[in-house]
């Protein structure tokens, strides 16, 4: 999470998955994360609107993905609406098209970032 003066302004979340690929089922039920390998995902990123646009999300993703890097997982990989594509591609993840998720009723795509 980003603090600031012991105020949480962002955070990242989203457990280690088995598949490369989110899906539907990882936001009804939770497992324990293993110590190590497997795939980092991201189900949710998020900073308070009076914040946005100061490099906090970003800042994020480059802190999960150290983390992800020091357990030795494959992969860090998520879902985003199309608008949120150049954001992510600008992080060195790649979009592998439209995903199955029907999370919500949006169209999602596969981003992923392998470590």
């Amino acid at each position: 999470m980003a603090e600031e003066k012991g105020k949480i302004i962002g955070f990242i979340n989203g457990p280690v998955i088995d598949v490369p690929y989110i899906t539907d089922d990882l936001f009804i039920e939770t497992k324990a994360n293993p110590t190590a390998s497997g795939h980092q995902s991201i189900l949710g990123i998020a900073v308070l609107p009076k914040y946005l646009k100061r490099g906090i999300a970003s800042a994020l993703l480059e802190r999960l993905e150290k983390e992800a890097r020091v357990k030795k997982r494959e992969t860090i990989t998520l879902t985003c609406k199309e608008s949120l594509i150049p954001f992510y591609e600008k992080h060195g993840y790649l979009n592998k098209g439209i995903s199955n998720s029907e999370h919500g009723g949006f169209v999602w795509y596969n981003m992923i970032k392998d470590l």
